[in-house]
């Protein structure tokens, strides 16, 4: 049986391994992006070249995209709109819920179906093919497209209506970085207390202080002082801020996640919005004049 043609727009940190792994699959894959070796990339591993938006939607039955900032995806939805031959567009980004329920609305007006799906995992889930997915749209239209999400990762349906998943990653996304924030506060006052690192980090991990960060962030991208997760804090404070305005919005207060948005603002501040989110802790650090490292940290 022949398998849907595929655009995908966006190779950035996540959007290339995506659509690598799409290619490798065996798709017939059409790829756009404003870097060009980005790009070319992709088109040795077997994709197909596309110089613009509408151009992958021309070619591609299903689009999926992958982009850094709600006006991106926004822009790039009006290329697709003009296609000849998309029929579903899949908005793989951090999008927010009134921006995904717009394009949805935009996009139906030529009869162009819309699946809101929203992905998390970092750059290591989307190379390894392990990312978390929810995604929101009609439920015939999901199920077409559940053995596309199967080479991305493990998807979870969470409702038709356009947006409901972007609720759904922003309130992940908040947990997740909550939890960074309070670790790494944790870790640097262990430090200066004088306890080990790595030990804490067991201790953590046996215990109910467990989470994302202690299991996976902190062992691996701090202690070893690499600080390359692979999630730019500029973006994550961009989902922070969507989340709170939700929150808002209903009516909803966040008192802690307002305190996380502000320690991002200053990680973003101090280390430049491309900065590795982990770098978080070296603002505590700074503060408590003591430093978080590991046995597998480099000796300086």
């Amino acid at each position: 049986m022949t398998k849907t043609t595929i655009g995908f727009v966006g190779l950035g940190r996540m959007g290339a391994p995506m659509a690598g792994r799409l290619v490798e699959a065996g798709y017939d894959v059409t790829v756009f992006d404003t870097n060009a070796a980005a790009v070319a990339e992709l088109v040795a591993k077997g994709a197909k070249a596309a110089s613009s938006p509408k151009e992958v939607a021309d070619k591609g039955e299903w689009v999926l995209a992958s982009l850094p900032t709600p006006d991106v995806v926004k822009l790039v939805a009006q290329g697709v709109k003009d296609g000849s031959a998309v029929k579903v567009f899949v908005d793989l980004s951090t999008t927010g819920p009134r921006v995904e329920a717009d394009v949805a609305a935009s996009l139906a007006e030529k009869g162009i179906d819309t699946v809101d799906c929203p992905v998390s995992g970092g750059v290591a889930g989307a190379k390894a093919g392990k990312l978390g997915m929810m995604a929101a749209g009609k439920p015939a239209v999901f199920e077409a497209l559940k053995e596309v999400f199967a080479h991305l990762g493990r998807v979870t349906y969470v409702g038709e209506k356009p947006g409901l998943a972007q609720t759904m990653k922003l309130i992940n996304n908040m947990v997740s970085v909550a939890a960074l924030a309070i670790s790494s506060e944790a870790m640097v006052l262990g430090a200066k207390a004088g306890l080990d690192a790595d030990v804490m980090i067991e201790v953590f991990n046996a215990g109910s202080g467990r989470n994302s960060a202690t299991v996976d962030k902190i062992p691996n991208f701090v202690l070893p002082r690499t600080f390359d997760f692979g999630f730019a804090v500029g973006l994550s404070a961009k989902d922070s801020r969507l989340c709170l305005e939700e929150a808002e919005a209903m009516g909803v207060p966040m008192v802690v996640g307002s305190a996380v948005r502000q320690m991002l603002a200053i990680t973003r501040e101090l280390y430049g919005p491309d900065a590795d989110m982990t770098n978080m802790i070296r603002v505590v650090e700074q503060w408590a004049g003591v430093e978080v490292r590991g046995k597998a940290a480099k000796t300086v």
